[in-house]
């Protein structure tokens, strides 16, 4: 039989796989099973080679969409975040991508803007488009009945925030211990007033934080002077007003403070200014996350360390498995770090 070479269409026209079989003198089918590395030990290698050498003239582009959807998986991960303003978030999603990039699997990213309504549109529109796994780091603790709803017909994985009992696998710090290392710092520089800045108390990394920081008050014979003021979004302007919230009221300041992230310290140390106060000067301040650039603000800020390229990497490393067939649905929880800069101080003798 001799390969009949497909006629010449114009350099903009694609090849096709009935081109690629015509010149190789075979069956689609056959190229079909060539070209797939699943199948390619059925063909002869001989066969193999003419494919392979028609493949290359024809610039033949394999649609492993179209395949994809033929095996019953789409190729892609949706991952969702709470909000992509969030420095601390690009080296999760680094970490993610460069484990699922080994698996060739494409990264959908969307954002709910810390809301559980949108994470619900999200879900929906993710599991339409047959994602082959979902990872999840903007979870609220309502949400719970929701994505194991999901999880029952699509891998998920938690990054970050989790529920109670981790049913569901997930990668989070150890936020407890996180909020014991902030506030033990503060009370062996000296400190006796202290204050937090809460993140919503729906939110699993906040309420861990926030019952660690306790935990160290209940024990020292330094004292909360915290307000009742939660933030709604854990965000630079939340930090900034509950910040300005507890150096407007009466009553003692305080001599530090722990936001419950970077982004709401930063909000902090603006108010601290606008307050006429300086940091470390007046007022100490310590953030969560050791966010990218941190240590580039003015003061460089002290923080604890959660390992956010580490976080990616494992929450896909769970995903895969995950797709793999694996049934195990086993959590990790990476354990926190001080990162001391200047931004926290001995407190200065007040008149």
């Amino acid at each position: 039989m001799v390969p009949m070479r497909p006629a010449k269409t114009g350099k903009t026209s694609k090849a096709t796989l009935n081109d690629v079989a015509a010149l190789s003198g075979v069956h689609p089918s056959t190229v079909s099973r060539a070209l797939d590395p699943e199948k390619a030990h059925l063909v002869l290698p001989a066969t193999r080679e003419r494919v392979a050498a028609a493949v290359k003239e024809l610039d033949y582009q394999v649609n492993s969409f179209a395949r994809s959807l033929r095996k019953g998986a789409s190729g892609m991960v949706g991952v969702i975040v709470a909000d992509v303003s969030n420095p601390f978030l690009p080296p999760v999603l680094r970490g993610i991508e460069q484990e699922l990039r080994t698996e060739r699997r494409l990264l959908l990213i969307a954002e709910t803007h810390d809301n559980s309504t949108n994470l619900r549109d999200i879900l929906d529109h993710f599991t339409s488009r047959r994602v082959d796994a979902l990872i999840v780091s903007a979870v609220h603790d309502g949400d719970e009945d929701e994505l194991r709803a999901v999880a029952e017909r699509t891998p998920v994985v938690l990054a970050i925030r989790g529920f109670a009992g981790d049913r569901l696998p997930t990668v989070r710090h150890n936020d407890v211990l996180g909020g014991q290392i902030a506030a033990q710092h503060l009370v062996e520089l000296g400190h006796r007033d202290l204050a937090q800045l809460r993140g919503p108390v729906d939110v699993s990394s906040f309420s861990g934080r926030a019952a660690g920081y306790s935990s160290v008050l209940a024990t020292t014979t330094a004292r909360d002077v915290s307000t009742e003021h939660v933030a709604a979004a854990p965000t630079q302007q939340e930090g900034h007003r509950l910040a300005k919230a507890l150096l407007d009221r009466q009553g003692p300041l305080p001599t530090a403070i722990f936001a419950h992230n970077d982004m709401m310290a930063v909000g902090a140390l603006d108010a601290i200014r606008e307050a006429g106060l300086g940091c470390p000067g007046d007022i100490s301040v310590i953030g969560y996350n050791d966010s990218p650039l941190t240590d580039h603000i003015d003061p460089p800020l002290t923080t604890v360390h959660l390992p956010s390229l580490e976080v990616g990497r494992r929450a896909a490393r769970l995903a895969l498995a995950l797709m793999a067939g694996e049934k195990a649905g086993r959590s990790e929880q990476l354990e926190p770090e001080i990162v001391i800069r200047a931004s926290t101080a001995p407190p200065a003798a007040r008149g």
